[in-house]
């Protein structure tokens, strides 16, 4: 099965892209489905459904041409059927502290439930490859940067913090329950929490597999747009997603020649050439700015053939890892790419079997391999776009 993950900041077109990719890849002949993980759902308005799908089919799959079908899950939904138990200990606990019976049901839905319920679908479609094509319109950067970083955080928690945890609140229930009447959680709220991540294994290792999974991000001729643009390359890459390519929207095209726009198409074409400097050597591929809105299955597809061309949607178009780890004569080495990272934002230990990579306000723990951990000495260096980090096999 193929994934293909479109992000970028808001409003630059990733919807539309998403939809003409899809699009090409049902007229080529693959069963394609395209999942919204954004909660404010806009797949039915670039398909230009009169009606949102969530009114219709409550957030199943919808079949809008051959072999493509799109999808705006209800979250809400998929909170309650997942986080049943979890959010039910939740709404206890602050229906306790005074909080209204209402109000306790809706801040109940705790940060990072909708990206796990979203993960939780992503995985299933994984394991059933009913498709065999997953395209993902992601919401803005910031919101998909917390998505694909959530499974290696809960990871972290469930190897580290969760059998103590579960340990202590048995041992402290009886006595905390009698002195401050505050509910517990009891271990049916733990075997909620171990269940959702054993039904996520899996998904993070498809999401990182660049033979299965790549990020294309969408962007516009514009500076602040590309400074995002800039730290979400950046922020994948910490990640291990491997991005393939870079979506240039809505450039104006050549045949206007009015004089209103001469300045405007100068400074994208500056802003076209700084973007092929910044990314090399990832491809960039662009696409002009329509007439219209570009709207339905017609509107979607001429979209895609200029931004393809004669090539497969759904190929791989970059395909360097963004990160490997190697063996030579003198240690192990970890090679990450961090192509706009700044060597001041970046704060490197270990702890353990880990490796805590920081890089402004996101960290990164990575689980090491035995051997790896095993050397007692490591040292880090800036090469080019790459953070080097060497694992030695002889103390100094």
């Amino acid at each position: 099965m193929r994934v293909i993950l479109f992000a970028g900041k808001g409003g630059v077109g990733k919807t539309s892209m998403a939809g003409a990719t899809g699009t090409a890849c049902a007229r080529a002949g693959k069963k394609t489905l395209i999942l919204s993980l954004d909660t404010a759902h806009s797949l039915s308005d670039v398909f230009d459904r009169k009606a949102k799908l969530l009114d219709v089919n409550q957030g199943q799959p919808v079949a809008v041409a051959d072999n493509l079908w799109i999808q705006e899950l209800d979250v809400q939904r998929e909170l309650f059927a997942e986080f049943g138990e979890i959010h039910e200990y939740v709404t206890r606990l602050l229906a306790a502290t005074g909080q209204s019976e209402i109000l306790a049901e809706d801040m109940a839905i705790l940060p990072g439930m909708e990206e796990v319920s979203l993960l939780l679908k992503i995985n299933r479609y994984l394991r059933e490859e009913e498709y065999d094509v997953l395209i993902l319109d992601s919401a803005p950067t910031g919101e998909s940067i917390r998505f694909i970083s959530l499974p290696s955080t809960l990871e972290w928690y469930m190897k580290k913090l969760f059998r103590m945890e579960r340990t202590m609140v048995k041992l402290a229930r009886p006595v905390v329950e009698k002195l401050y009447k505050i509910p517990m959680p009891d271990d049916s709220y733990f075997a909620a929490i171990e269940k959702l991540y054993n039904q996520l294994k899996g998904v993070d290792t498809a999401l990182t597999d660049p033979r299965i999974t790549t990020v294309r991000l969408v962007a516009n001729p514009e500076k602040i747009v590309l400074k995002e643009t800039q730290r979400a390359s950046m922020f994948f890459a910490l990640y291990g997603l491997q991005v393939d390519a870079v979506i240039m929207n809505r450039i104006m095209p050549e045949g206007v020649t009015d004089e209103y726009f001469e300045d405007w198409k100068k400074r994208q074409k500056e802003y076209l050439d700084h973007a092929k400097k910044y990314f090399s050597p990832l491809p960039i591929l662009t696409a002009d700015l329509f007439r219209g809105e570009v709207l339905g299955v017609d509107g979607l597809t001429a979209l895609a053939d200029q931004v393809y061309g004669g090539k497969e949607p759904d190929s791989i178009f970059f395909k360097k890892k963004p990160w490997e780890l190697s063996k030579g004569p003198n240690g192990y080495e970890m090679k990450i790419r961090l192509p706009f990272a700044d060597k001041k934002d970046i704060r490197l230990h270990r702890s353990g079997e880990e490796l805590i990579l920081t890089v402004g306000a996101l960290k990164r723990h990575i689980l090491l391999p035995r051997a790896v951990a095993a050397s007692p000495t490591v040292k880090a260096r800036f090469s080019g776009k790459h953070l080097l980090v060497s694992f030695g096999a002889e103390a100094p």
